[in-house]
């Protein structure tokens, strides 16, 4: 029997974010023959977005756009997101796994009375039934996982799966549907965001982290240096933003970011089992520390012995060598 899947594309300041494709890429993993993948957008000004959308395919953009969308409120997209529900009638439901996606995940998993599997790094399609991967115990075990009946609700953690590619001669139509304006309890007038990264932590490819090594937040400098030119982002340990170098929004670990990027560069970071948890997933794990016994080079892939402050310089040297010509 044919499903419909339903792709929640989420979008920042009316751009997509690559978890979207990502979480599109997850839906194509689901379907088996017959079945329709469409995609949600919801927002405020999100014309570039829907563009961006419609060579990926889908038989159908559903669009949402209003006011009260511009900035994430629960009450606002829920409502987004139930009307649509209501025209789409989907099996089931596709989030990243983003704060907004595991904030979302769960309302629409009670509004459709739906089963739900958060946190996905893996989907295998076996015989047309979708097996679940995702971690457990920080990362320390997996399970697998499938659903019984429906419907269904998945979150996808960014930079697992493989991004949805474009689709030659595709013909999706575009569908707007009203939004319903409920009653707000909250209205959000304004974000003040505190970090100015160009590149989402949880979606960078590539990260460069610090921990109570870096000593100061003069400390994070050089590493900022070899993330901008690696084109990464910046991350930190929670003893690094506990002793002020920087904010709580570059934390990863158990309380704060869980990040999977192909290289992860921790630089005096110990490797305590809490910032372990946020981070060992990583394909690649580079560790810079002067404790030959630190527990971060028992989880590396390589380490380097030594000062941060000596070997972080030296590494931006020699990449901007190969790098920029």
């Amino acid at each position: 029997m044919s499903k419909t899947i339903l792709v929640y594309a989420e979008t920042r300041d009316g751009k997509l974010r690559q978890v979207a494709l990502e979480t599109l890429g997850a839906a194509r993993l689901i379907a088996g023959d017959g079945d329709s993948i469409r995609i949600l957008v919801a927002g405020s000004n999100i014309t570039e977005a829907v563009s961006a959308l419609k060579p990926y395919g889908g038989e159908i953009i559903y669009t949402v756009e209003h006011d009260d969308l511009e900035h994430y409120n629960p009450d606002a997209y829920m409502a987004a997101i139930e009307a649509v529900l209501g025209v789409a009638k989907p099996d089931a439901v596709l989030f990243g796994h983003t704060a907004i996606g595991r904030d979302l995940a769960p309302l629409v998993a009670a509004s459709m009375d739906a089963g739900q599997i958060s946190d996905v790094t893996a989907i295998e399609n076996n015989s047309g039934e979708a097996v679940f991967t995702r971690p457990l115990y920080a990362g320390k075990a997996f399970e697998k996982r499938v659903f019984v009946n429906g419907p269904w609700v998945v979150t996808v953690r960014p930079n697992n799966i493989p991004a949805a590619e474009a689709v030659e001669g595709v013909d999706t139509s575009i569908e707007d549907v009203a939004f319903p304006a409920p009653s707000l309890r909250s209205v959000i007038k304004d974000v003040v965001r505190k970090t100015t990264g160009k590149i989402d932590l949880s979606e960078a490819k590539i990260v460069v982290s610090g921990g109570r090594g870096v000593k100061s937040a003069e400390g994070f400098k050089p590493l900022e240096e070899l993330a901008e030119l690696l084109g990464g982002a910046v991350g930190a340990s929670r003893g690094a933003c506990d002793a002020g170098y920087c904010d709580y929004a570059l934390q990863i670990g158990q309380t704060g970011k869980v990040v999977t990027p192909e290289i992860y560069i921790a630089c005096g970071i110990s490797g305590a089992i809490q910032h372990l948890a946020g981070m060992s997933q990583s394909r690649v794990i580079i560790a810079i520390n002067k404790d030959p016994e630190a527990p971060i080079f028992k989880v590396a892939d390589y380490g380097i012995v030594g000062d941060l402050f000596d070997i972080v310089p030296l590494l931006t040297q020699e990449f901007r060598k190969v790098l920029v010509s």
